[in-house]
């Protein structure tokens, strides 16, 4: 059936994920930039849809232990307070993103300094147009599968702009943990042992809500444009503790809707234990209400190995599910349709 349904691939895309992140970051640890782009008040990063995820990770990362504001733009437009003390990052995997492009010409127009992280297209030409660093990667595939290359050039950026520490240590730990789900979680390994299989079982024909807190957010919402994208589903993402201050109220109605959830809670043991308590509360309040649950747990010590270890399952999980929905992950053409659209006017 595999073979069959998955004519774009994803299942090798999916595996070669930690591959992906080993040989970018490979690339870009040893990164130099120019004093300009280093030397900021904060830094403004600029993308969508899957060129948007590895933005939102550094900036999930960076939120612990970074002094510069980060702020991710999804839109067309910069926040006005851009100037030339600010590094605005454009990440676009066509290099075509109009969005992106419409806040990158923006950057460019409020004396920002920039750097972009694209295959190519006109943001690049923008860019060295400008003079500005360009993180150039290959990829034949579509811009969430690329989220490897992505984001190992963010950290990259990260570090030389003092966001982030020296990573290279937080990397090894989170490839080691996806190369040992990729053994338990992949296309190859029967459903008698694989978890992600089993949780793709569960979610057939239902409607998916994902739940994350701290870092694991970002994760969560992952799972959500996963499942949208991969197993052409609808799909809910909420953040705890907001969560529990205003949604909780909504769990039991309307019934026909309830019977048709599954939420997925997305946690780690070493999340604080306030936000584990909520963890459990909430789901007890699910219960409640008949709305079935369960919690699936991350990996690794540091926050980059539990973000990617989280969103690594949930990739998996939107696989299988697309092969039980019989449909092929890779395209997505309803926005290619709408693309079509909007070019047209």
């Amino acid at each position: 059936m595999i073979a069959r349904l998955d004519a774009g691939g994803m299942a090798g895309r999916i595996e070669g994920l930690p591959d992906d992140c080993e040989a970018a970051w490979q690339r870009h640890r040893t990164l130099e930039l120019p004093a300009a782009q280093t030397s900021v008040r904060e830094v403004v990063l600029a993308g969508m849809g899957g060129s948007a995820i590895a933005a939102a990770i550094l900036r999930s990362i960076a939120a612990s232990g970074s002094r510069k504001p980060v702020h991710l733009v999804r839109g067309y437009d910069l926040p006005a307070f851009v100037d030339d003390a600010s590094l605005v990052v454009a990440c676009s995997h066509s290099g075509n993103t109009e969005e992106t492009l419409s806040a990158y010409e923006q950057a460019l127009a409020m004396g920002a300094r920039t750097a972009v992280v694209t295959t190519g297209g006109a943001l690049l030409e923008l860019a060295e147009a400008a003079g500005a660093p360009a993180l150039v990667y290959e990829y034949d595939g579509g811009p969430r599968s690329a989220i490897g290359y992505q984001l190992m050039a963010l950290l990259a950026i990260g570090e030389r702009v003092g966001l982030l520490g020296a990573q290279s240590e937080a990397v090894a730990e989170a490839l080691s943990l996806m190369r040992e789900q990729r053994n338990e979680l992949g296309a190859g390994v029967p459903a008698a042992r694989n978890p992600a299989k089993q949780l793709a079982a569960r979610l057939a024909g239902r409607l998916p809500a994902v739940v994350g807190a701290g870092p694991l957010a970002v994760a969560a919402y992952r799972w959500k444009t996963q499942l949208n994208e991969n197993s052409k589903v609808w799909a809910l993402y909420e953040e705890l503790p907001e969560l529990d201050h205003n949604a909780i109220v909504g769990f039991a109605l309307p019934e026909s809707v309830v019977r048709l959830l599954h939420v997925v809670f997305l946690g780690h043991p070493a999340l604080p234990p306030r936000l584990l308590l909520r963890y459990d509360g909430t789901a007890d309040a699910l219960r409640d209400a008949g709305v079935s649950n369960e919690r699936v747990d991350a990996r690794g010590t540091g926050a980059l190995a539990q973000i990617l270890t989280g969103i690594y399952q949930g990739d998996w999980v939107s696989f299988h599910l697309a092969m039980l929905n019989g449909v092929d992950p890779s395209p997505v053409a309803p926005i290619e349709k709408l693309k079509q659209r909007l070019a047209r006017g």
